[in-house]
């Protein structure tokens, strides 16, 4: 369990900048398997199931997180596998509320 999962995210309604990649590195580093793009402005996660079943309680699960923490990811579904996206959309890039979420997401598998 990252220490990142005990946090809570914080209302961001814009006006501050996005993570600098030096901080999004950090920050990925305390994460199992998530990727962080080139442009440092999201990050993403590819999960697999055994089947469609898993995947939607997977999804559901993802969705309970994101009511809690009112941080909502994108996501794909397909027939064995969830790609789950964050990025703060309100800044435009990363913050820590997306690796909070991605923590929490983390410790569902």
């Amino acid at each position: 369990m990252s220490n990142l999962t005990g946090r809570r995210c914080k209302p961001c309604e814009g006006g501050v900048e996005p993570l600098r990649a030096e901080e999004a590195q950090a920050l990925l580093a305390q994460l199992c398997g998530w990727e962080l793009n080139t442009e440092t402005s999201e990050i993403r996660r590819v999960f697999t199931f055994e089947d469609f079943h898993q995947v939607m309680a997977f999804v559901n699960a993802v969705a309970w997180i994101a009511h809690r923490e009112d941080h909502h990811p994108c996501l794909e579904v397909g027939y064995r596998t969830c790609t789950v996206r964050y990025r703060t959309h309100a800044i435009g890039g990363l913050s820590e509320n997306d690796f909070i979420c991605a923590s929490k997401v983390d410790d569902l598998v």
